[in-house]
């Protein structure tokens, strides 16, 4: 009987998960494929594509009218200043104010949906000042046609908490501690 090392054996899960996921996103075969110029796109890749155009515009009042649901909770994840759960388009759209500060910028590389969910991977960059430039992920759950729910992953956290502790330091104390003082 031959041993398997686990090494062996996560590589080839990784292949079979890779090959699982290729076919998933590939779909059907040819012969359920959409007519030609006409593709086939889920509603919801839809709205987060059209969501995208309106953040590199910077059109916050689009994403408040348009996009965010009344209730829509934003997670980002670290160790940082800007890290922690937003809840409502006030609190989200001051997140992404500080993220205009900091000139971020988003390309998406791909999206895909499955229910009320779209999974977004996009490559995302700071220009001011210049300093971060990672792939990251987004989980958006989409209700009634509006953002509802955003969890994003940094590919890499560790960058992500560096660089927004530069750019976003916190208040010295006791101002930190007494922001009424602050005038």
């Amino acid at each position: 009987m031959t041993e398997i090392s686990r090494a062996s054996l996560l590589r080839a899960a990784g292949v079979t998960a890779a090959a699982a996921a290729a076919a998933t996103i590939a779909g059907p075969g040819p012969a359920a494929a959409a007519p030609v110029g006409r593709p086939r796109e889920h509603p919801n890749v839809s709205l987060i594509r059209k969501y995208y155009e309106a953040y590199g515009k910077g059109d916050l009042q689009a994403l408040r009218t348009r996009f965010f649901a009344r209730d829509i909770t934003w997670t980002i994840p670290g160790h940082h200043p800007l890290a922690g759960t937003k809840e409502g388009p006030d609190e989200v759209l001051a997140f992404f104010k500080a993220l205009g500060r900091a000139g971020f910028k988003a390309e998406t590389i791909f999206l895909a949906a499955d229910g009320d969910w779209v999974v977004d991977l996009h490559r995302g960059w700071s220009t001011n000042p210049e300093g971060l430039d990672i792939t990251w992920a987004l989980a958006f759950r989409v209700e009634e046609g509006r953002i509802a729910e955003a969890v994003n992953y940094p590919g890499d956290q560790h960058a992500a908490d560096a660089y927004f502790w530069k750019v976003f330091p916190l208040a010295d104390l006791p101002d930190r501690l007494h922001p009424q003082a602050r005038g």
